[in-house]
């Protein structure tokens, strides 16, 4: 009889050895992370299992060669074209994930979706506190908002800053690292290939038909145009004062007459259908006359593509400095970029479906 006492607190001590045990395996280690617009929030210390929702959110993660942890897409990556997107067009197999929301400039995720395909950490751009805590406390799944900053300019604080935070989440440290080092040494490259050139001795140069909440023609153009910064272009569009995107009176233009111009193609087909409705215009201009106007490749879509706009950086710099280019194949370039972030070469494909880096002076009189 006094034996019994004995065995039973042997079974309750085994029961609470096993408990403990269980609950311990439960237990999920997590980490404290600040997010791009100041939330703290706690996320698992090993994170697998991702989606990522907003403009730009999906391709800082492509960047971060962690495309094999998506687990679910937004619709736009099924609905809309890949093309003028090098992280989608690079990986096909992302169509091919389960959808997890309507995305857009207003993205709408679907949080019984997102909670279908288990993620341990949801990335997010263009989303306010408010919303971010609204999909966190619906999913029970942590939310990290990131960021690119202005939007086009590839060497934003905040596109480093989003790349260190998720690259630390998904432990692709090094590679955050690598990405950020290849930006400033592009652009550091960029820039002191035109040191010491003086301003008088500088082409005057314009950008149009810049693309922004929609497709726009000659008259929409940029003063702090990432890439023409980057080679210290000399851009008559900042005589008008204006930060960001804007649009301008042709009679501007005329007035400005740039020596050079350079048209975003995707917006060429709207040039070139105001052109046939006034080709005096254009003949007026000294770019037109002189068979100065190139085509630059889009890289505003869906938010900014770093590698493009990069590669467009490398052509302008050979259109204005042959000389000091001379070394710079603008397509190879290209390539070189397109593989180092998204891993696969695709200047050839973009060239073929926008018409790629040349002079398109001749297809207004043809």
């Amino acid at each position: 009889m006094k034996k019994l006492p004995i065995l039973l607190t042997i079974v309750v001590l085994a029961s609470l050895v096993a408990g403990c045990s269980q609950s311990h395996e439960n237990k999920v280690d997590t980490v404290k992370v600040t997010d791009l617009i100041g939330r703290e929030v706690e996320v698992p210390q090993k994170v697998d299992r991702i989606v990522a929702v907003g403009p730009g959110a999906l391709r800082l993660i492509v960047y971060l060669n962690a495309t094999d942890m998506v687990v679910g897409v937004e619709d736009a990556e099924t609905a809309w074209s890949a093309m003028g997107r090098p992280y989608r067009m690079a990986h096909p197999e992302l169509a091919e994930k389960p959808i997890i929301g309507k995305g857009g400039p207003s993205p709408s995720p679907n949080a019984e979706a997102i909670v279908a395909v288990k993620p341990d950490v949801i990335f997010a751009c263009y989303m306010d506190a408010s919303r971010a805590d609204a999909l966190q406390q619906q999913t029970g799944v942590p939310v990290v908002i990131l960021s690119y900053g202005e939007l086009g300019n590839f060497k934003a604080q905040e596109i480093y800053d989003s790349l260190r935070l998720a690259g630390k989440i998904l432990g692709k440290e090094k590679r955050a690292e690598d990405i950020i080092s290849f930006v400033n040494s592009a652009y550091s490259d960029l820039s002191s290939r035109v040191e010491g050139v003086l301003d008088d001795a500088k082409p005057t140069v314009y950008v149009g038909a810049l693309g922004f909440k929609g497709g726009h023609g000659i008259e929409s153009t940029q003063c702090n145009f990432p890439p023409f910064m980057a080679v210290k272009a000399k851009n008559v569009a900042c005589e008008a004062n204006k930060s960001g995107a804007f649009f301008i009176d042709k009679e501007k233009l005329l007035e400005w007459d740039p020596d050079i111009i350079f048209l975003d193609e995707n917006n060429l087909h709207l040039v070139l259908i105001d052109y046939e409705k006034s080709p005096e215009v254009y003949k007026s201009l000294r770019a037109f006359k002189n068979g100065e106007v190139y085509g630059i490749l889009p890289f505003n879509y869906y938010t900014t593509n770093i590698e493009i706009a990069i590669a467009d950086a490398y052509f302008i710099g050979k259109v204005l400095y042959p000389d000091r280019f001379a070394d710079i194949n603008p397509a190879e370039k290209a390539n070189e970029i397109f593989k180092f972030f998204v891993g696969k070469e695709l200047y050839g494909e973009m060239a073929e479906h926008y018409g790629g880096f040349k002079n398109i002076a001749d297809i207004f009189e043809s």
